[in-house]
């Protein structure tokens, strides 16, 4: 099912787009000046033509930043004139539906000329005046899909930035050009940012010319820097490779020099669309270029009236089109951060979904496991997903795999040396994967082993310290594998923390305890911190296991408290990729949970949100190519 290592093939992405109300790809340009502000939202479609009246914004201003999901546009901050008219205000409008805007929040403080863009799932503003003397280098950002006022991000590296330019990957941000403070006042600078990651932006290179008031516009893998001032106006593009740091090489050219255009930029992935600005006097043009070609802009187009200093946004934010996950333009290599979250909570269930650790969003469908059925145990190399055991309703030895490069439906692996549910699942190194205890129904002290590239069914490797199930596995090193918690065969929760040496067969060792007795909970790790997470401490009070502790896997001891998850629940999935852990789902009765929230195991703190399962779910399995001892 894969397509040149992409995750989706030509099949998936047809059915999305005719989802999508017939899939189609819609850029939109708010605001601006004409001279005098106005609120008007103009309408196209990337097949070309003049632009239709879509509505208009909550209140007339120009110099906004715009940025864009599948289904909503959004424009941040601007101005209605002169200082005292600085913005915080952010609205938002539905693609799909012609109207006016409606409000979305506020940034953290008000700001003419800023910069940014989006990924689909966040977008994010930077720089801008907040007065008449005074510039800013803060970064706001907000979630797309959820209503509410910004969040620091970070800031800008060394200047502060106005009327500069954005452009967007899937992943990363680009923020180029524009206004400094002090002399010369024209900069040449650009700075990114990693999107999922709130942090101050970083140098990427320069552009050719030190130059304000451009356009930015960009696929999922190129940015184009269009016009702007230097102060003279001019024609010039400018290109370069999103993932690639360095210097910006000429394109080619605007069909006339021109200024002002703000970020009045959109895409649909295939060329970069520029609308408006002064060329001196205001302009109606639209003008378009390939991504792919360069040379000089074709006439796109009109507006429906003649503006400058707009903003704009397009449902292919961030290079994707309508309908497109974010993981569809990951190219997928081991060891990349690919996650699956084995569905087997109940009801029984044989789903998998997927997510991409490195970039927030959704899970998206992976296939079905051999089998439905619930608490199963998840483990991983690099390249292939496994989970062993659980219960349909009866007890299963079930060890189940994937290829972690190819979306579609497992394949038989082998068999547990016990029929067992609730085992917990280890892997620390790129060759063994363990799992350890369970119910058959009584509680088992039993661990086996596999060999993941081979085929074949488990071995005996010794036994816990004692016998318990429904305890964490998941984190480990690259020579060390570890379990915490679960519950006895007295049915009562447990802190105790189990390690072994995984290339050598024997028996675990006691290594410290949980910071309190739980059971259902999920581990995650870097190759050397191990993180615990959730979980159901007793049947009077549930919260009671709703912390997040944490070990130095080479350190004996015991865990620390790290912070809390963004919801109490019990039984979610756990995966990593060394740096980010993420906990997917879980159940808090009477509710299961869609919940996605993450963490950076470095650095103690509460998780964050991550995005949403395809579907709730409770006592979930997970695993990843890239966690512990598999940093490939």
């Amino acid at each position: 099912m894969s397509n040149s290592g992409k995750l989706f093939d030509a099949k998936d992405i047809y059915k999305l787009r005719r989802n999508n109300e017939g899939g189609s790809k819609i850029g939109l340009f708010l605001g601006g000046a004409t001279p005098s502000n106005t609120a008007l939202i103009d309408k196209i479609t990337f097949n070309g033509g003049n632009a239709t009246d879509f509505g208009d914004l909550t209140l007339a201003r120009n110099q906004a930043v715009g940025g864009g999901s599948d289904t909503r546009a959004v424009a941040m901050g601007g101005t209605t004139g002169g200082p005292a008219g600085y913005q915080n205000v952010i609205d938002y409008v539905q693609f799909h539906s012609t109207g006016n805007a409606a409000d979305f929040g506020d940034l953290t403080v008000p700001k003419n000329g800023p910069a940014g863009g989006s990924n689909q799932v966040r977008a994010i503003e930077s720089g801008g005046y907040t007065s008449s003397d005074n510039t800013t280098d803060v970064i706001d950002f907000i979630t797309i899909a959820s209503t509410g006022n910004a969040t620091d991000f970070g800031n800008n590296r060394t200047v502060t930035q106005y009327t500069a330019a954005g452009a967007f990957s899937p992943t990363r941000g680009l923020l180029a050009g524009g206004d400094i403070p002090g002399s010369p006042y024209l900069s040449n600078t650009i700075n990114y940012v990693e999107i999922a990651t709130t942090s101050d932006s970083i140098d990427f290179g320069d552009l050719t010319s030190n130059i304000s008031n451009i356009c930015g516009s960009s696929s999922n893998t190129i940015a184009l820097f269009a016009g702007g001032q230097t102060p003279s106006r001019q024609s010039t593009i400018d290109r370069v490779t999103i993932s690639t740091l360095g210097n910006a090489t000429d394109f080619g050219d605007l069909l006339a020099a021109t200024n002002g255009q703000g970020d009045q930029g959109v895409s649909d992935n295939i060329r970069g669309v520029f609308a408006g600005g002064f060329a001196p006097s205001i302009q109606n043009v639209i003008q378009s270029i390939s991504f792919t070609t360069s040379g000089t802009a074709t006439d796109f187009g009109d507006l429906s009236v003649a503006k400058g200093n707009g903003t704009g946004a397009s449902n292919c934010g961030g290079g994707l089109v309508p309908g497109e996950s974010q993981l569809s333009s990951v190219t997928y290599m081991p060891g990349s951060g690919r996650g699956l979250i084995q569905k087997v909570g109940t009801p029984f269930n044989a789903n998998v979904s997927y997510i991409h650790i490195p970039t927030l969003g959704n899970s998206v469908d992976f296939g079905d496991m051999t089998q439905s059925r619930n608490y199963a145990a998840g483990a991983s190399s690099v390249t292939r997903g496994i989970a062993g055991g659980g219960s349909n309703p009866s007890v299963v030895s079930t060890i189940d795999y994937t290829e972690m490069a190819s979306r579609g439906n497992y394949a038989d692996f082998g068999d547990l040396s016990v029929s067992r549910s609730r085992p917990a699942g280890n892997v620390g190194s790129t060759t063994r994967a363990l799992f350890s205890g369970g119910d058959t129904p009584t509680k088992q002290d039993v661990i086996d082993y596999i060999t993941m590239a081979s085929v074949g069914n488990a071995t005996d490797f010794g036994n816990l310290t004692v016998a318990r199930t429904d305890a964490a596995g998941g984190l480990s090193s690259s020579t060390r594998g570890v379990v915490g918690g679960g519950a006895t065969p007295s049915s009562t929760e447990s802190n105790i923390i189990d390690y072994v040496t995984i290339a050598s067969t024997g028996n675990s060792t006691d290594f410290g305890d949980l910071s309190t007795v739980k059971t259902y909970l999920n581990g995650v790790s870097s190759s050397t911190r191990g993180v615990f997470s959730s979980g159901l401490s007793t049947p009077s009070s549930p919260y009671g296991g709703a912390v997040i502790d944490y070990i130095t896997i080479s350190s004996t001891g015991n865990a620390t408290d790290f912070g809390d998850p963004t919801q109490n629940r019990y039984g979610p999935a756990g995966m990593s990729n060394s740096i980010r852990g993420v906990f997917a789902g879980g159940r808090l009765a009477p509710n299961n949970y869609d919940v996605i929230d993450y963490i950076t195991i470095a650095s103690t703190g509460n998780a964050a949100d991550f995005g949403d399962l395809s579907n709730t779910g409770e006592c979930l399995t997970a695993a990843s190519d890239n966690h512990g001892g598999l940093q490939a």
